[in-house]
């Protein structure tokens, strides 16, 4: 079990290592979840026409065919504007954006081993250049589709939807090369239960982000901000351990930071459990099941390749000074 504290004080720890360069991804990171927002104004004014002329003008322009035309002319060049708009901004978020967002999970899943530092920036390309990059562009536009077609029936089944699915960008940003039906049942393996609690954990920076309103923002981007993702990143550490995780083999936890193994499948790594295997003899011969001639040669024995027959018939009780010329 979990708690926000223990959490929050990990998160301060890995805070302090490599500050500046948390800083600049988290602010990326907000860029890449559309965290900031703009809007405009207008303004009003006076006129010294009746209400009579006003109303003459309108049924003149309401009348003429010729206005209604450049009307809606002007109205179909706009509708189509913003439908391209929204056509290039959903191939950015799916295409750009969302590989990006992975990226991002991944370096700070990196803070949480070692010290961040900007040399490790590259993490952000990582969903393009390992060679599945289509399968987490495909994977996190179904995460999208599947969380709005929930949210269709009613807001909150997609809200329970979003929190179920919330691991899935940490999951492929230790293995993109797992199939869409693994990373969401292991994000619903890691989220179950753990909903309720997550939402609180949201509900716990809301004081943070007030205080940010009375500096314009300065202190979300120099503390709240990492601060906040680095927690999230640490529930994602602590939950990932109650999962199956078969893809800890590839994993960052494996890459030289540290190995933490996995509770169903704590030496998933035949290489790893070769190397420490805590069942090991450590009186056993190195040179077990190798034939006579390879154990006076050095040579390491293949039990696949085919034994020649002369071998097979050593005797072991033979004259050891005996030469070979000694018989003919």
């Amino acid at each position: 079990m979990w708690t926000r504290a223990e959490l929050k004080s990990k998160a301060k720890e890995n805070l302090q290592g490599g500050y500046w360069a948390l800083v600049v991804m988290a602010l990326i990171l907000q860029f890449l979840t559309g965290g900031g927002g703009g809007g405009g104004g207008g303004g009003t004014s006076s006129s010294s026409t009746s209400d009579e002329e006003m109303s003459e003008a309108i049924d003149s322009i309401t009348n003429s065919s010729e206005a209604m035309t450049i009307f809606l002319t002007v109205l179909g060049i706009v509708g189509a504007v913003v439908l391209v708009a929204l056509v290039i901004g959903m191939l950015l978020s799916y295409f750009v954006y969302n590989p990006l967002l992975v990226g991002a999970q991944r370096y700070f899943i990196t803070a949480t081993y070692k010290d961040a530092t900007f040399n490790d920036f590259n993490c952000l390309g990582y969903a393009f250049k390992k060679g599945n990059y289509l399968n987490v562009v495909k994977i996190m536009f179904l995460r999208a589709l599947y969380t709005g077609l929930w949210s269709l029936l009613f807001i909150i089944p997609g809200i329970i939807k979003s929190y179920e699915y919330r691991m899935i960008p940490y999951i492929l940003a230790e293995d993109p090369s797992l199939s869409a039906e693994e990373a969401f049942r292991l994000s619903k393996e890691m989220m179950d239960g753990n909903k309720f609690d997550t939402w609180v954990l949201e509900l716990s920076f809301i004081g943070w982000h007030v205080l940010s309103v009375f500096t314009c923002g300065l202190l979300s981007i120099f503390y709240v901000n990492p601060y906040m993702y680095l927690t999230y990143t640490q529930l994602y550490e602590t939950l990932k351990h109650r999962a199956s995780m078969d893809y800890y083999d590839h994993s960052i936890a494996g890459n030289g930071y540290a190995y933490s193994g996995s509770s169903a499948s704590p030496y998933g790594n035949p290489g790893a459990y070769a190397q420490a295997n805590p069942y090991a003899n450590p009186y056993a011969d190195p040179y077990a099941g190798q034939t006579s001639q390879s154990y006076a040669t050095g040579e390491v024995f293949n039990p696949s390749a085919p034994i020649e027959e002369e071998i097979a018939t050593v005797d072991p009780y033979s004259d050891p000074y005996k030469l070979p010329g000694d018989n003919e």
